[in-house]
C-alpha cells in the first residue's frame, strides 16, 4: 500500500485551502479500501473517504487520520429492457462522465445533473440535484464498506434517507459508510416538461422544442457555465449555501417586505421521483401552499439582495462569482479561517435582512 504522510490538503479540495493530512492513500478497488481501513484500525486512526474534493472544505488544523481518495473506476450495464437500462458506476468515476455516457445512449434521468463537479461516490451523500431532478429518484442501490460491521453492504435507495441535498451518509451515519459503487435505473424516453423555470427559459430563447437528453444536457451545461466557474480554473465549491425551506406563514411575512422574493413549493415526499420534484420546482408560489405548507426560497436571491454578488473581499481574499451570488470563490485567501470569516459576513447580513440563517452546503472536515 502506498501511504503518504503529511500531505497538503489544499490539493484535495477545489477551494484549495486546508492544513495537512497525517496520512493519505488512493484506492482503486474494494480490496484496497478494506485493506486501508484495516491499516488505520490497527493504528487507532480515524478514516475518511473523498473523491475530487469538490464539496469539501478542510480545516486549517488538517486531519489526524487516514484519508482514502476513491479511485474505483468503471461503468457497466447490469440489465436492460425495452423501457430502461440499469447501470453500475464505480465511486471513483467523475460524475459528469457518467452523465455523458448515459446521454450518448439516449437515456433519461440524470441529464439535468450535468456539469455537477465531483465523483460518483459523493453523489448519494449530498443527494445531488439540479433543475428539479435529484439522484435519489434514479438510484436503485449502492455498495459501501460499513465501518461499523467491517464488511461490504448493499443499501437500497429507500434505506438511504434521501432528502433535499442530504442523506443518512451526511447526517446520522456520517463517516460510517465508504461508498464504492452506485446502481442507477435510467429510462429510454425523452424528458417531459414542466421543466425548471430557468431551464425552460433557455429552451424557449434558443427555440429548442425537441426535448432529448442530449438537448437538455447541452442546455444545462450552457446555463451552468455562467453560474458555476470551472474549479480547475477558479477555486470554488460550487453553490455554497442550500436553499432554505420555510413555512408558508414565514414566506408570506417576507413577501410583504420583499415582493420580489423567489419561492417555490418545497419538494414533497408524496411527489414521485424526478418528475414530481420538477413539478414542485416549476410551479410559482401563489396558487396556495402545498399540503405540508412549506416553501423553498432562493438563497442566491437573498445573498444578491444582501449585496454579495460579484464581491471581492480584500480582507479575506475571498469573493463571490459574477454569474451567481451562491458561489464563493477563493481569489487569494490563505486559510480556511479566511473563508469562514467571509462566509460569516454573508450569513450575518442575510440574517439581518431576512431573519433566515443560511446553511453551508460543502462539508467542513473533519
Amino acid at each position: 500500500m502506498d501511504i503518504r504522510e503529511n500531505v497538503d490538503l489544499s490539493a484535495y479540495s477545489t477551494m484549495r485551502l486546508g492544513g495537512k493530512a497525517r496520512y493519505l492513500a488512493e484506492a482503486d478497488s474494494e480490496t484496497k479500501v478494506k485493506n486501508l481501513v484495516n491499516w488505520a484500525r490497527q493504528r487507532s486512526l480515524p478514516v475518511v473517504m473523498i473523491g475530487e474534493g469538490s464539496n469539501i472544505v478542510w480545516r486549517d488544523e488538517g486531519y489526524e487520520g487516514l484519508i482514502i481518495v476513491n479511485k474505483i473506476p468503471g461503468i457497466k450495464v447490469l440489465s436492460e429492457d425495452n423501457d430502461s437500462l440499469t447501470l453500475q458506476a464505480g465511486a471513483g468515476e467523475i460524475w459528469d462522465k457518467v452523465v455523458e455516457w448515459s446521454v450518448k445512449k439516449d437515456l433519461s434521468g440524470i441529464e439535468f445533473l450535468s456539469r455537477i463537479p465531483g465523483c460518483v461516490g459523493g453523489a448519494p451523500v449530498q443527494n445531488i440535484g439540479a433543475y428539479g431532478a435529484e439522484l435519489g429518484s434514479v438510484l436503485v442501490e449502492l455498495e459501501a464498506y460499513d465501518t461499523n460491521l467491517n464488511k461490504f453492504v448493499t443499501l437500497a435507495s429507500k434505506d438511504c434517507a434521501f432528502a433535499y441535498r442530504t442523506s443518512r451518509f451526511k447526517t446520522v451515519d456520517k463517516g460510517r459508510f465508504l461508498i464504492t459503487a452506485i446502481t442507477l435505473r435510467l429510462i429510454k424516453a425523452n424528458p417531459k416538461p414542466p421543466f425548471y423555470e430557468s431551464l425552460q427559459l433557455y429552451l424557449d430563447e434558443h427555440k429548442i422544442r425537441n426535448y432529448t437528453p442530449k438537448n437538455i444536457r447541452q442546455a444545462v451545461t450552457e446555463i451552468r457555465k455562467i453560474k458555476l466557474p470551472d474549479p480547475s480554473v477558479v477555486a470554488n465549491n460550487g453553490s455554497f449555501f442550500t436553499n432554505p425551506i420555510i413555512s408558508h406563514a414565514e414566506f408570506e411575512r417576507l413577501q410583504k417586505k420583499y415582493p420580489d422574493i423567489r419561492g417555490w413549493p418545497a419538494p414533497h415526499q408524496n411527489l414521485s421521483g424526478a418528475v414530481g420534484n420538477r413539478i414542485a420546482e416549476r410551479q410559482v408560489f401563489g396558487a396556495g401552499p402545498r399540503d405540508d405548507g412549506r416553501v423553498k426560497i432562493s438563497a442566491g436571491w437573498m445573498v444578491e439582495q444582501a449585496g454579495f454578488k460579484d464581491v471581492h473581499d480584500q480582507q479575506t481574499g475571498m469573493g463571490t462569482w459574477w454569474g451567481s451570488a451562491l458561489v464563493m470563490i477563493n481569489e487569494k485567501a490563505k486559510t480556511t479561517a479566511d473563508l469562514l470569516a467571509f462566509k460569516q459576513k454573508i450569513v450575518a447580513k442575510v440574517y439581518e435582512m431576512f431573519g433566515i440563517m443560511l446553511e453551508q452546503e460543502p462539508e467542513l472536515l473533519p
